[in-house]
């Protein structure tokens, strides 16, 4: 049986441990973030929403995540 390995990754500034070989879709869907309603930073770069099922996340990434709100 294959040892699934665990990284490290920081999102909002907060370090979590996950599954290595995740994809951000697959983490984002975890996470319960609502993608529509967000602008995702990877390591400083804003990601085109439509690409996140292509990107693996690797150690020592840096996710920061930001909600739209609505009002005036």
């Amino acid at each position: 049986m294959k040892k699934i390995k665990k990284i490290k990754i920081k999102i909002n500034g907060k370090i979590l441990i996950i599954n290595e070989n995740l994809s951000l879709s697959f983490f984002l869907k975890e996470l319960k973030i609502p993608v529509k309603k967000v602008a995702i930073e990877l390591n400083q770069e804003i990601i085109d929403k439509n690409k996140t099922n292509k990107i693996k996340l690797k150690k020592n990434d840096k996710i920061e995540i930001v909600h739209f709100i609505g009002g005036g």
